[in-house]
């Protein structure tokens, strides 16, 4: 008996009585009965013969039979080795565990674009029931619908999952035969200014053009995917030397950075670009993403713009911010964080009116953290907002203690200007240290004023209505200040540090001083001079018009414990 009427048939002759058509029906009634059937049917006796076939059976299985074979078990079988790709042994096991348990055997052949499934089903007593379904059209919708789902529907890049795929197979060749392979992770500067201010149907034709310029950059066996907003990655595969992927690197921030037009816009972005290379810096992928990522944080902290390769200190430094970033979480609720307060004096009759209130770090076992450590930590990581709170309340609370005359001074971050609570904030201050509105002062730098200008405003207002002072910190280091002095009427002006240092070295140190000066008195304005250090500073601000004065002249910043001792220092307020 051959293997095939072996696997097909059985060694009984006698036609299974479930394949047969009932006596009173016509034979060629019966074909045109299976012949309306969409799936093509095929039903085998125990001999391996094929007793009833239909039409579409036929015309499916034309395609995998030689022109001169006829339709038969033995051209079926060898049609689905055929087709599956499988070694006949294996199909042959297929078809004899099947009619040993009884079940449906299935295989999916496929020839010349055409997938066809075959399922056999074994008869009631021999033999065989084939159907025949052409899954040509749900195969190719699949296959489809996976290479949607690897791939960025806006710039038509590799997306996550496809790249997890391509990284990979790299490192699979990296083991196999040592082909080193290089991850770019590429972040661009300044895109969200464009998103914000122009819309985001120009940010996404950005995001496309820029995509179009990464391909353009790499090699066919490259991969450039995107992995979501602004952000990129490339694997080079197959690199030699370090120098390839640093030659990669330069080009891809130059490609980036150059102008780009987009519905009558220039726009100039830039691009921020973080290597990791395997097996040096890894040789797994989730590993290379964590050092890619690194080297792309140090290039953002290095002015932007550039790019830097993964350097083992780099994952020092990350740990013992994630450590300072743990530490400075649990402050609030431990009660490390202390305010200072560095006083400020009324030129005109040299008289103490206020206090800036400046946060402090006393940690139990670093010691004293310098705000420049931790500031920018809890604005990035959105510490800022409940630290910040907790300092509005503080504040409050303090300068209740204090001569009447006397106002406290916060410094508020674009941060909690964008938490729409900021108001109620300093309502439920006010109210819970009884401190009268008209002595809280708020600082807001240029920064605050850049982020939703209109809604900032409004807020700004809210608090002039509430009877709260309003000043502007730093000016004149932004390219916008004068501009912001126009929109909306504040109380104070704070002339940066910069301008008082460089009286004694720059000439027209003066002459700036002088101009902010008659800027603020024009407009109704007080200003204050930060950072006077030395007597001969004072004289010159004095000269040149300005109101109220801070600095190591006047006090250091001061705990609060000790702020009243040095307040009795001074002539009680007339």
């Amino acid at each position: 008996m051959s293997a095939e009427r072996h696997y097909l048939g059985a060694a009984r002759r006698e036609t299974p009585r479930s394949l047969r058509p009932n006596a009173g029906t016509p034979s060629h009634a019966w074909a045109r009965y299976l012949d309306v059937i969409r799936h093509g049917l095929l039903m085998i006796d125990d001999a391996g013969r094929v007793i009833v076939s239909n039409a579409p059976a036929e015309r499916l299985l034309t395609n995998f039979l030689p022109p001169s074979r006829k339709l038969g078990a033995r051209p079926l079988l060898r049609a689905l080795c055929a087709g599956t790709g499988k070694p006949r042994r294996e199909v042959f096991r297929s078809l004899r565990q099947g009619r040993d348990r009884r079940t449906a055997v299935s295989f999916e052949v496929r020839d010349q674009g055409l997938t066809l499934q075959v399922e056999l089903n074994p008869a009631e007593e021999q033999g065989w029931i084939a159907t025949i379904e052409d899954v040509s059209a749900r195969k190719a919708s699949e296959a489809r619908a996976d290479e949607a789902a690897r791939q960025d529907p806006l710039t038509g890049l590799p997306n996550r999952l496809l790249l997890q795929e391509r990284l990979s197979e790299a490192l699979v060749r990296l083991h196999r035969n040592g082909e080193k392979c290089a991850l770019l992770l590429v972040d661009l500067d300044r895109f969200k200014p464009v998103n914000d201010t122009l819309g985001h149907p120009i940010g996404d034709a950005l995001l496309k053009k820029v995509a179009d310029r990464l391909r353009s950059a790499v090699r066919p066996t490259d991969t450039v995917a995107r992995i979501g907003g602004d952000e990129f990655i490339i694997v080079q595969a197959g690199i030699r030397e370090a120098s390839d992927t640093q030659a990669l690197a330069r080009r891809l921030v130059d490609l980036i950075g150059r102008t780009y037009m987009i519905d009558g816009h220039l726009l100039t972005i830039g691009a921020s670009v973080g290597v990791a290379l395997a097996p040096n810096d890894g040789d797994a992928s989730e590993t290379l993403l964590k050092n890619a990522d690194l080297a792309l944080y140090r290039a953002k902290v290095d002015g932007r713009g550039t790019y830097r390769f993964f350097e083992p200190e780099m994952d020092a430094r990350m740990q013992a911010r994630r450590r300072l970033e743990l530490d400075m979480r649990q402050a609030l609720a431990r009660r490390e964080f202390q305010l200072h307060y560095q006083p400020q004096m009324q030129l005109d009759g040299d008289r103490l009116i206020g206090c800036e209130a400046l946060i402090r770090w006393k940690h139990p076992e670093r010691g004293a953290v310098s705000p420049l450590d931790f500031i920018p930590l809890a604005e990035e990581i959105g510490l800022i907002v409940p630290i910040g709170d907790w300092v509005i309340r503080q504040a409050c609370r303090d300068a209740m203690h204090w001569p009447a005359h006397m106002a406290v001074a916060v410094n508020v971050s674009p941060a909690q200007f964008k938490s729409d609570r900021l108001v109620e904030t300093i309502m439920s201050a006010l109210a819970g240290s009884g401190l009268p509105a008209r002595r809280l002062e708020v600082e807001i730098t240029e920064g605050v004023l850049l982020q939703e200008n209109e809604k900032t405003l409004r807020t700004l207002h809210r608090l002039r209505e509430l009877g709260v002072r309003v000043s502007m910190d730093d000016f004149g280091t932004g390219y916008s200040s004068l501009s912001y002095l126009r929109s909306f009427p504040f109380d104070k002006i704070k002339i940066d540090r910069s301008f008082v240092k460089d009286l004694s070295s720059k000439p027209d140190g003066d002459a700036i001083i002088r101009a902010i000066a008659g800027l603020g008195k024009s407009l109704g304005m007080t200003t204050v001079a930060e950072g006077v250090e030395t007597p001969e500073q004072m004289q010159r601000i004095r000269e040149e018009g300005c109101t109220d004065v801070q600095g190591y002249l006047i006090s250091r910043p001061i705990p609060a414990d000790d702020l009243m001792t040095f307040l009795a220092s001074y002539p009680p307020h007339a």
